[in-house]
């Protein structure tokens, strides 16, 4: 930057910092400068008392402009979007009303925060958590600046109540027997603090009883509660009643008459024809069901004759949403004349038939390699009328190198890939053995059958052909908890065309060239996934862990026919096969303190162990670090393994840094920028990105690759940095400027920051998604 640009940008900071912030408030306003202090007295320091402080604490507490991660205490110094709501104001039109516009801060002031509203919201919080003496007040704190002040709060919070006796009265006997076959399962007991909001969960919970058990027309207005606060001091003794003039058809247990499915063209076609079984009648057009009769019927878990419930009409409803095929499904519940019969009519509009999607990508490797690359998607619905997805990936890339040392030119076409996947997703499990009416699991399932071929092209080195097929299975027992299971994953990997030149690499580094060698990959693999995030809470945990092993059983087929299972050169189909066991696990961890500060986490590692039949790791196989996603100061397999680095006239560099173990971790501070900006929200982190890859063995072709305790800390990569996304809720696009800090190896330089250059050090990502 010129000195002129450092001057007016200086100059531009000085006049903005000697603005007022509050010279252009509206008349008779106050600005708002946050909280200076709360007191509590009575303080319970239990943890439902601390749970109350932290809602009184939120009704309370107002962000002022420019806050620190929308604390109400803390503020940063320079208040920038004032004094632009300062400065600019006065402009209607031009450049002037842009900035305002785009940069400006509306002034927080008293009137916006209403304290005396807040006191008696929070004073109600504290009698609906059980602090029936409890009340909040406020006093007006004055600042150097007498037209702006800070607001203290003093939270009482007096004697907490607690529950004396819960008895379940006045119900119907049809009604009483449901509640007390669930006894056990209520939500308020003796002794618990009084707390309006599980007074609410345990009406919740009622409806939902009585729901699943045919009270079609149940609601939570028809619960009552009455407390006596009187009888004994400190407790109150809960009565759960039956509402008043309850009607008729809320006290009806209904059972399921007959089921009429209305299927309807993704252009409005409407029905002619109809087919039916036992009170289910599919109406549909065209010469047969667009979807299958059986496939459907699968999907509604109830039959005639059984009893209204509502846990089964939403996993119904959701059944029917997995199939992927419909654009929505209206449900309509009406009761026959004078009967406890409850028909059902269902009107589903088919969405359109096939998905695509084209994505184009640019790669740049520091082997001085660029190039394009393209993935195009291709998706049919409701495949063969069965409610699958078939799915076909094409894929391609190519690099050249831009280095004027190959060949003596400046561009040379030099690598590339391309590749196809068919896939074929059904949304439930498919075994010859599970012919029930419904899946087991009453979440999402899947299972996946997919086959594939890779071809690589590395100019002047060999040709790599990779095939091969999966079946895998997905199910999901609660809505947090997801299992994956692989039963057969048979790959298989074959060198093809190897130059005279990759001889000579294969002879220095015989690890590498063992990891690309021909070989089978026959493996089986289980993951188990963790997810809160549905839940909205503010800290969000997403847990995964997953453990591969390939080529054991296939060794024991033939240790059974004599083969030590731990003996080497055992073939498959006339090719070596690969024997390992390989885990890795990787938690996130996001703390959201509000809509417009986020602080996340991440830590993953992986270890993979290969013995028997073949004791390197086939390559695609192995871990590595760097890119967009992982530690962004440096690109993708350009770190490790170890302290290991190749040299710069290294002949093999070509070849990726991988490793059998790794280690990393990031941290990122996600914030607004900009809300509604050109349709979507500007946001910005900050970043700190950790980690590296070690070998398991030693090699002597790559020294100080493997793992060891000694300079363990000086092996992690370390890079920092900035980046900003564009969120439209439907797509993040994301740039992302990386900042080495340190790198493993020698650099010549002294200190932990070991950059050359600061130039050198620096990755620049883009990128769609969230990195984690």
């Amino acid at each position: 930057m010129s000195k002129i640009k450092i001057t007016y940008l200086i100059i531009i900071l000085v006049i903005l910092s000697g603005c007022s912030t509050t010279r252009n408030l509206p008349e008779g306003e106050t600005l708002y400068t946050g909280i200076k202090n709360i007191e509590i007295e009575n303080h319970d320091i239990s943890e439902h008392g601390q749970k109350t402080i932290d809602e009184v604490t939120a009704a309370i507490s107002v962000a002022p402009n420019n806050s620190v991660l929308g604390s109400a205490k803390y503020r940063i110094p320079f208040p920038f979007g004032l004094w632009v709501y300062n400065s600019f104001q006065k402009y209607e039109k031009g450049l002037g009303k842009w900035i305002f516009r785009k940069l400006a801060a509306e002034p927080v002031t008293i009137s916006t925060v209403n304290p005396e509203t807040r006191i008696k919201i929070a004073s109600n919080l504290l009698k609906d958590y059980g602090y029936f003496d409890g009340n909040v007040t406020y006093r007006v704190d004055s600042t150097s600046n007498p037209r702006a002040v800070k607001l203290s709060y003093e939270i009482n919070m007096g004697q907490p109540y607690k529950i004396d006796t819960v008895t379940y009265e006045g119900f119907p006997q049809r009604a009483d027997t449901i509640i007390m076959k669930h006894f056990d399962e209520r939500l308020i007991h003796s002794n618990d603090n009084f707390d309006v909001t599980q007074l609410n969960n345990e009406r919740e919970r009622l409806v939902t009883l009585f729901k699943n058990n045919g009270y079609y027309f149940f609601r939570g207005e028809y619960i009552s509660f009455l407390a006596d606060t009187l009888a004994r001091s400190g407790y109150v003794k809960l009565k759960i009643v039956p509402g008043s003039n309850i009607p008729k058809e809320a006290k009806t247990q209904y059972i399921i008459g007959k089921t009429d499915i209305k299927l309807i063209g993704y252009n409005g076609e409407q029905p002619h024809d109809s087919i039916s079984a036992r009170d289910f009648t599919v109406h549909y057009f065209g010469e047969k069901p667009e979807l299958r009769y059986s496939v459907l019927r699968k999907r509604f878990l109830y039959r005639s004759g059984e009893k209204y419930s509502l846990t089964r009409q939403n996993y119904t409803q959701e059944a029917l949403a997995r199939l992927g095929v419909f654009k929505f499904n209206e449900f309509q519940y009406t009761p026959r004349n004078g009967t406890d019969t409850l028909d059902i009519s269902v009107n589903s509009m088919f969405d359109l038939p096939y998905d695509s999607e084209l994505e184009f990508n640019l790669t740049t490797k520091d082997t001085k390699q660029t190039g394009p690359g393209a993935k195009f998607n291709l998706s049919r619905k409701n495949f063969m009328r069965m409610g699958a997805s078939l799915n076909l990936e094409l894929k391609g890339s190519y690099e050249w190198q831009t280095s004027s040392t190959v060949d003596g030119r400046s561009s040379v076409m030099n690598s590339y890939e391309f590749g196809a996947a068919l896939t074929l997703d059904f949304p439930r499990i498919i075994l010859p053995w599970l012919k029930n009416r419904i899946d087991p699991f009453r979440f999402p399932s899947s299972t996946n059958f997919k086959v594939y071929a890779d071809q690589i092209n590395r100019a002047k080195y060999f040709k790599m052909l990779s095939f091969g097929g999966t079946v895998s299975y997905s199910f999901q027992p609660k809505r947090s908890m997801k299992h994956s299971v692989t039963p057969l994953n048979l790959a298989f990997n074959t060198l093809q065309n190897r130059t005279e030149e990759f001889n000579q690499i294969a002879a220095l580094n015989p690890m590498l060239f063992y990891s690309l060698n021909d070989q089978f990959i026959p493996s089986q693999s289980y993951t188990l996934t963790y997810d809160n995030s549905f839940r909205k809470r503010k800290n969000r945990v997403w847990w995964e862990n997953s453990l591969t092993s390939a080529g054991n059983i296939t060794s024991l087929i033939y240790a059974a026919f004599g083969q030590k299972f731990t003996e080497k050169d055992k073939k498959l189909l006339g090719t070596p096969f690969a024997q390992f066991l390989k885990y890795s696990s990787e938690i996130r961890n996001t703390i959201w303190f509000n809509d417009m500060h986020q602080l996340a986490f991440r830590a993953m590692g992986g270890i993979i162990w290969s013995y028997g039949n073949k004791t390197i790791a086939p390559y695609t196989e192995q871990f590595y670090v760097g890119g967009a996603n992982s530690i962004r100061a440096f690109t993708i397999r350009s770190i490790g393994p170890g302290r290991y680095q190749p040299s710069a006239d290294n002949t093999y560099s070509y070849v990726d840094q991988t490793g059998d173990i790794k280690l990393e971790a990031n941290m990122e501070y996600r914030f607004r920028i900009l809300s509604k900006f050109a349709g979507g929200n500007l946001n910005g982190a900050i970043f700190l990105d950790a980690g590296n890859v070690w070998l398991l063995r030693d090699d002597p072709a790559r020294p100080d690759a493997q793992f060891t305790f000694n300079h363990f800390f000086d092996s992690i990569a370390l890079g920092t940095g900035a980046g900003i996304r564009y969120d439209l809720d439907f797509l993040v696009l994301r740039l992302d400027l990386g900042i080495a800090l340190h790198v493993p190896y020698d650099t010549e330089k002294k200190g932990y920051y070991n950059i050359p250059r600061f130039k050198d050090g620096l990755g620049l990502h883009f990128a769609i998604g969230y990195p984690f």
